[in-house]
């Protein structure tokens, strides 16, 4: 927004924050970059060195919904990949790598632990790592490693459990003029903060993991996708993710000989393959195979692997390759690939709880072994993946199919009880603005299979991917209402597109209708705050904000909008309460400050209300838009 309004209940929504989007040209580094240089100067102690055949260091970059066929280094004549593509020429390329889930955290926690997602307990965004779970940064940093990490989306953010064992995790997200957090930042952030790190660390031995979100959906600015297939800004995002991790690399170029570099993105992406768009829903290979790239001390160079593998795999692997203790996980050491030796024959497994925990539909889990695919669902399927990579003719052969489900359950349970939405209401309004569905509690009984319902899973994926704006994401909200009355996703963000219109009293029974079907956010009762706001109904407003507060305890949105509404009832020392439980929860909540700041004037508190203008001014950005105002009412209260 550019100005704060006087109106009540401006703040609602938690999951409406875009995405920053990124010029041609990267911003100079900022302050809080060049600060960390001096922060971290000298810190961690320095490592046992490695044996002089060894590598000293690991630095692992993953790039979020990387596809493999769109690198070069894996035959993609379009690519703009010249830094994935050196990398593969001068180490060793899985050909045939997958994830164990089409799902951020979940396939992050398995790269990091070794363990498939029964294993690791984060089987869907939002779902933490299971307490006590061994990460290979803690075992490297037992091992005398200096660890880092900087991530760039907040399905990665520490509260779910992939912080353990490093030392600094950089996962701070921009916040808007307003004070809300995005939920994502740009690659140049990320690089900014880690080559900083690397600069100033002094550890003979260290593990830096390096996350991009780039070739995530919405792809590019919504501006840039007018008459270009989201196909094409899709390679654009992966170029610019490219050349990030190029600057990385030349950042540590000095210590490249001592240096394993493993590049692996966690899922691919679908542009409408089995009727899927984005990820997340389906178990096809479309989304689960990933390029993985491996450069360092001892690797051959040039060296294409054809064995199938898996993300599991890159633990046993790479502490192989570093000369420290193993693990014990459930992947293997990949090391006889680099002699050009077989693999043993295996099974390997990949689950999406996401149509479950999304929709309460059934959830999807899979057996590769061998030449075959096995997809348990209500209608399971079965595809000979060497003759039929694109999964496109099921397989009718009974006693195979058969035979592969019954080992599906060796790799772990199912979700639990209590275990089937993921436990942090906030982060669901956070993981909303990045296009993740969460749905109410699932049903019990039997369950749609997503095969027959992927017309409305894409629909869904698309209204809530970015990808789509303005007009046609009306058209196409409606349209899923009209199929679908019961849809409370799709009601709630429809009643948003209608309140961006100032259509409110439309808006009013998608926010009601969207809390019958029990979303699992604080967002449809914020919305229907507003409604009922702006047409004069305070103290009813309250009350659903009261109810916001039961889903979303603590949520800073929520306790600004309480505050807003005490105040347009009279009751302003309630309001003043209110307001400053959110900024004790967040300071940098600019426009609770505003408001707190207008109540304590409105009150006669003069000396508190410019002191919290004082506050705000110091903490705005130069530049930012609100300033005037803000300046405005220091003047008035003086």
């Amino acid at each position: 927004m550019g100005a704060w309004r006087p109106a009540l209940f401006s703040l609602a929504y938690n999951g409406a924050v875009k995405r920053p989007q990124m010029a041609g040209l990267r911003p100079c580094p900022s302050i809080v970059a060049c600060g960390l240089v001096l922060a971290l100067a000298g810190c961690g102690e320095p490592g046992a060195p490695a044996p002089p055949s060894l590598p000293r260091h690991l630095v692992l970059i993953t790039i979020d919904t990387l596809r493999a066929d769109r690198v070069g280094a894996y035959g993609y004549s379009g690519a703009r990949t010249p830094v994935l593509d050196e990398v593969a020429r001068g180490g060793v390329r899985f050909e045939r790598a997958f994830a164990p889930a089409p799902i951020t955290l979940t396939s992050h926690a398995s790269l990091l632990t070794g363990l498939y997602p029964p294993g690791h307990g984060a089987r869907h965004n939002g779902m933490r790592v299971k307490p006590g779970t061994l990460t290979l940064a803690a075992h490297l940093r037992a091992q005398g490693f200096a660890t880092a990490a900087f991530v760039a989306a907040f399905p990665l953010e520490r509260r779910f459990g992939l912080d353990g064992g490093f030392e600094v995790y950089g996962d701070r997200l921009p916040r808007g003029v307003d004070g809300r957090p995005a939920a994502e930042r740009p690659g140049y952030e990320v690089v900014d903060e880690a080559v900083a790190w690397w600069r100033a660390s002094q550890a003979d031995r260290r593990f830096l993991w390096v996350h991009l979100f780039e070739p995530h959906a919405p792809y590019g600015a919504p501006s840039a996708a007018a008459g270009r297939p989201a196909s094409d800004r899709y390679d654009d995002e992966v170029a610019l993710a490219d050349r990030e991790a190029g600057r990385l690399l030349a950042a540590i170029s000095g210590a490249a000989t001592d240096t394993l570099l493993v590049v692996a993105s966690d899922h691919g992406e679908a542009f409408g393959e089995h009727g899927e768009v984005t990820h997340s829903l389906f178990v096809y290979d479309t989304t689960l195979r990933v390029p993985l790239l491996m450069r360092g001390r001892g690797l051959p160079a040039g060296l294409v692997v054809p064995d199938t593998v898996v993300l599991v795999d890159l633990v046993p692997t790479v502490t192989r390759l570093l000369g420290v203790a193993p693990l014990d996980p459930d992947g293997i050491d990949l090391s006889p690939c680099f002699e050009k030796r077989a693999l043993p024959a295996r099974d390997l497994y990949a689950e999406s709880y996401a149509p479950l925990l999304d929709f309460g539909w059934s959830p999807l889990r899979s057996i590769r072994s061998g030449r075959w695919k096995a997809i348990e669902a209500p209608r399971p399927e079965l595809y000979d993946v060497s003759a039929d990579p694109g999964e496109l003719h099921p397989r009718d052969e009974a006693a195979t199919l058969a035979r592969l489900l019954d080992r599906v359950e060796r790799f772990g349970p199912g979700l639990l009880p209590g275990q089937q939405v993921p436990a942090d209401p906030e982060a669901r309004s956070q993981l909303a603005a990045l296009g993740y569905l969460h749905g109410g509690p699932a049903r019990e009984g039997p369950r749609p299979d997503p095969k027959d319902r992927k017309a409305l899973a894409a629909r869904m994926q698309q209204a809530v991917s970015g990808e789509v704006t303005g007009p046609a994401l009306k058209a196409l909200l409606d349209a899923i209402v009209g199929d679908d009355p019961q849809n409370g996703q799709a009601r709630q963000r429809l009643g948003y597109v209608l309140l961006e219109e100032g259509r409110a009293r439309e808006a009013e029974p998608h926010f009601r209708a969207a809390i019958a079907a029990r979303v699992p956010s604080a967002d449809p009762y914020l919305g229907l705050a507003v409604c009922l706001g702006r047409r004069g109904a305070a103290g009813e407003a309250l009350a659903v904000l009261r109810e916001a507060a039961a889903v979303e305890p603590g949520n800073p949105v929520v306790l600004a909008n309480i505050g807003i509404a005490e105040a347009a009832l009279g009751r302003l020392p309630a309001a003043t309460a209110a307001l400053r439980s959110a900024l004790e929860r967040d300071a940098d909540f600019h426009e609770a400050r505003f408001n707190l700041a207008r109540v304590l004037a409105r009150a006669g508190r003069r000396d508190e209300a410019a002191r919290e203008a004082d506050e705000l001014l110091r903490r705005l950005p130069p530049g930012a838009p609100q300033r005037t105002e803000v300046e405005r009412l220091r003047a008035a209260v003086r």
